[in-house]
């Protein structure tokens, strides 16, 4: 490898890089250096007033001692040595001078004579005679001189007894400090103008293969996976290309995965049954599938960003409460789009991150009013049949205990007790029936013995079996058939279920005088349809809904007063829909009732059409 090759590894450039550093750190020691030299300059001066100070000191100690002693108050020898003290060490080290007794009163000061026997009111002079030791204090004076000033006390015998105020001038060490920060400036103007120089050239090896790599990165972010990074070396930038490279193919083969499998979930979340939506850490929805969209009858624009507790018309706090709490279920009411209710199980999930706590939740929306009906009904069925089931043993008891108390000795009133234990034991056997004929029904049990059937024969059948019923309650019937209407494809005998079912009914609900009318007429080409109609006392519109429900009566105690089990019209409905037909019922009070059910054609082979 040549010069030049070495020069373009980054080894060797970052040896220039740690060279230029050093220099900076030599500059970061001047700096210390120039700063460390002015702290002893300082120091130094300081410390030069200080010993003078206490030097000073021991010259006048004797005289403040004297002069505390001295006769008749006269201090005129005493001022006149303090002052040659004072001028001499005045033309010595060019500071004020001034000795002070222990009352704060100038006893001697070295220029200004107006002083002397005033009291001296700085505060460090007093902090000093009160045995508290100040640290010296930088002042300036009228003209703008830099002066330091230190104060000193005068001790003897352990007592006060005056002190030495100084005040010198740093102006000198002040130009001797600002002539090395001058050439420290220019020295470090100069190291930084060439480091500048080699930056500059040394970077452009540098940056210029990273700029390419940077703007490569940047085309990527903005889609494009295609871009490659020119390897225009072997050193450490271009192994950084060809990684560059290399990771993005990997990163190009990971988004299209990543893709895949992000079709894969909205595929999935789609299709599902449930409904699913998914929040951030503030609860705003981000996320919501077309089963929740249609549940929540929103379009996703109306959903996305708006707070889960407004979404689902629940408050906040009970939705904190399901998503912390331990019971992560429950069950919200809504209307669907023919405004009719929908029960909903949301269960609240939350996102938990590492080192972040929760950042989301999921809810999953389950339709549980199909469930919730069911579980309705099935309560309903078990207390109806209970309560019908109850009704006539109370009533054979009751009886059975009567006769057992002497009614049996009265002939005539035990045939009759007998009777009505009789019939109440065959109303029980009509239920116990039905309920194990809708039991085979549910269950699929019941096996369909299909086969063409004369429609119109087995209506006029019908009808000569109820003759007897219809004449003595003056009903009269009409039946009406197609001239050529085609058999039917059906289980004879539950087919002559289903219509001796409807015609009881229509004869049990309309008055004497009325008229049952039974209609039979082809509907579309491949089907029957069989009408009662009666001009009973109908139904009201809002049983309507209800009428094919188990034990379901309009008038309880006339359904059961004529026998009724309340479980015919479940059946007759069942039994049609076993045979792949449909039933319904129209009514209109005090005018009458009809009964529509369709059953499929067969051919000449008896199969359905």
């Amino acid at each position: 490898m040549g010069v030049m090759g070495r020069f373009r590894t980054i080894q060797v450039k970052l040896i220039i890089i740690y060279v230029l550093l050093i220099l900076v750190a030599m500059q970061l020691i001047g700096v210390y250096f120039v700063r460390t030299l002015e702290n002893t300059f300082e120091s130094n001066f300081t410390t030069s007033l200080t010993n003078q100070a206490n030097l000073i000191a021991e010259y006048v100690k004797p005289y403040l001692v004297n002069r505390a002693t001295a006769e008749n108050g006269d201090t005129a020898p005493l001022v006149d040595n303090l002052d040659e003290i004072v001028n001499n060490f005045n033309r010595f080290s060019g500071a004020e001078i001034q000795i002070i007794d222990d009352k704060g009163i100038v006893l001697s000061s070295s220029l200004d004579q107006t002083v002397v026997g005033q009291k001296n009111t700085q505060a460090e002079v007093s902090r000093v005679l009160q045995g508290i030791h100040p640290e010296p204090e930088d002042v300036v004076d009228e003209h703008g001189v830099r002066k330091r000033a230190i104060v000193n006390p005068i001790v003897s015998e352990g007592r006060i007894i005056g002190a030495i105020y100084m005040v010198a001038s740093m102006e000198d060490q002040y130009e001797m400090m600002d002539g090395i920060n001058r050439i420290f400036i220019a020295g470090t103007l100069i190291a930084l103008a060439l480091t500048a120089l080699l930056g500059i050239i040394l970077s452009g090896t540098i940056t210029a293969p990273i700029k390419e790599i940077t703007r490569t990165a940047t085309e990527m972010a903005e889609g494009n996976f295609n871009a490659s990074v020119k390897v225009k070396g072997s050193d450490e930038i271009g192994q950084l290309a060809q990684a560059f490279n290399y990771m993005t193919n990997r990163l190009k083969e990971a988004l299209n995965a990543n893709e895949e499998e992000k079709e894969k979930l909205a595929s999935i979340l789609s299709n599902m049954s449930d409904g699913v939506i998914a929040t951030d850490e503030q609860g705003r929805v981000i996320v919501l599938n077309r089963r929740a969209k249609d549940m929540l009858r929103l379009e996703e624009q109306e959903a996305m960003g708006r707070q889960i507790a407004d979404l689902l018309s629940i408050p906040k706090q009970q939705v904190d409460a399901h998503v912390l709490g331990a019971d992560h279920t429950a069950v919200i009411e809504f209307a669907d789009r023919r405004d009719e209710p929908i029960l909903v199980r949301a269960t609240f999930t939350p996102i938990h991150r590492r080192g972040q706590g929760i950042t989301g939740t999921i809810i999953v929306l389950h339709d549980v009013t199909e469930q919730e009906q069911l579980e309705r009904s099935r309560r309903e069925f078990v207390a109806n049949v209970s309560h019908e089931l109850r009704t006539p043993l109370t009533t054979i008891n009751s009886y059975l205990e009567a006769l057992n108390d002497g009614a049996l000795d009265d002939p005539e009133l035990a045939r009759n007790f007998l009777g009505v234990t009789r019939n109440e034991t065959e109303r029980m056997i009509r239920l116990v029936n039905d309920l194990l004929q809708l039991s085979r029904l549910d269950s699929g049990q019941t096996a369909l013995r299909r086969e063409p059937v004369d429609l119109a024969a087995m209506l006029e059948d019908v009808a000569d079996r109820f003759s007897f019923q219809l004449r003595k309650r003056k009903i009269g019937i009409s039946i009406q058939t197609d001239r050529r209407l085609p058999a039917v494809s059906a289980d004879p005998d539950q087919l002559d279920q289903v219509l001796d079912n409807l015609v009881s009914n229509a004869i049990k609900y309309t008055p004497e005088g009325g008229a049952i009318e039974i209609i039979a007429s082809r509907s579309g080409h491949d089907k029957v349809e069989v009408a009662v109609k009666d001009t009973g006392i109908g139904i009201p519109e809002k049983d309507l809904s209800r009428i094919f429900e188990r034990f379901y009566r309009v008038d309880k105690a006339r359904s059961r007063s004529m026998g009724g089990t309340g479980l015919g019209l479940s059946i007759a409905r069942e039994i049609v829909k076993a045979h792949g037909g449909d039933i319904r019922i129209d009514s209109v009070v005090n005018q009458g009732t009809t009964v529509t059910f369709s059953l499929p054609l067969s051919d000449a082979g008896g199969e359905v059409r």
